[in-house]
């Protein structure tokens, strides 16, 4: 078991920050999601940023330390959650901060994959240890984040059930499919499968298997992946996926598929704001 969590959250939030849906938000919730991270965007009725909630999840699930993996101007992060890069609190896990540096001649973070190798790069430990990875603005239940916690596979994720995700399927149907051999470890990852091939995708139970970015890995065998993982051509991102897939590939049997049916509650865009907040409503009445 380990009690390391790894949260990607220096991304530059461009979908939330572009899309324009706004009906029953406020001024405030509006200003929020145009101009900070997704992840401090406040909701509930005390306007906790979504972070609080998924830390709050981490803690019950059994983390200790956590590594906030923040933007060069992550600020705001500093200022709500301590201004230390190391041993910052939330009750009762230690918070330390790394950040994600824009490499010369680009605008914008390097994706994913670079996100995890800046953080292992500044906390070397991390290299020779295990730990959870998710993102900042998915709202992982405590179950998941244990399962992956206590699971004894060296390297493993959360491999949800297309049809407990309470997405519209136009969204449903952008995600990127698992495809998993009999024994539940992954094989390939199909982006942006047509309806036809989608069927071809089904695992042994004859569910189709997504990942929703929430993954234990471990850091010796993952670190050369995420050095030399490519560039993806459309994105113009260096993407986690990418890298784990090479390690599959590299080494059969590496990543492990936990099967999971339920709902992943994700901020991608200003309409997800009014949906999260009756979810916090419904499941955070603390």
């Amino acid at each position: 078991m380990h009690t390391n969590l790894i949260i990607l959250a220096g991304g530059a939030s461009s979908r939330m920050k572009n899309s324009s849906a706004t009906a029953n938000l406020s001024e405030v919730e509006i200003q929020e999601a145009n101009s900070q991270s997704k992840a401090l965007i406040g909701v509930g009725n005390d306007s906790r940023p979504i972070l609080d909630y998924l830390l709050i999840n981490a803690e019950k699930a059994g983390y200790k330390n956590v590594y906030l993996v923040i933007g060069e101007n992550g600020d705001s992060f500093m200022k709500y959650y301590g201004n230390k890069k190391e041993n910052n609190h939330f009750r009762t896990m230690q918070l330390f901060y790394a950040t994600q540096y824009i490499p010369k001649g680009r605008t914008k973070p390097f994706g994913t994959s670079d996100a995890l190798l800046q953080a292992l790069e500044q906390y070397p430990k991390l290299q020779k240890q295990t730990f959870t990875v998710c993102n900042s603005d998915n709202l992982y239940s405590v179950a998941a984040l244990k399962s992956l916690r206590i699971n004894t596979d060296s390297n493993a994720f959360i491999s949800y059930d297309r049809d407990g995700l309470e997405f519209s399927m136009v969204r449903i149907s952008r995600f990127a499919l698992a495809v998993l051999d009999t024994e539940n470890y992954l094989i390939d990852i199909i982006e942006k499968p047509s309806v036809e091939e989608t069927t071809k995708y089904k695992d042994e139970k004859g569910k189709l298997r997504v990942s929703m970015n929430i993954f234990k890995l471990n850091g010796n065998d993952i670190y050369p992946y995420l050095e030399n993982c490519p560039v993806n051509p459309d994105r113009e991102e260096k993407e986690l996926p990418t890298a784990i897939l090479n390690l599959c590939k590299t080494l059969p049997k590496a990543l492990k598929g936990i099967p999971f049916n339920e709902h992943v509650p994700d901020l991608t865009s200003k309409e997800d704001i009014e949906i999260l907040k009756k979810y916090i409503e419904d499941h955070f009445s603390e």
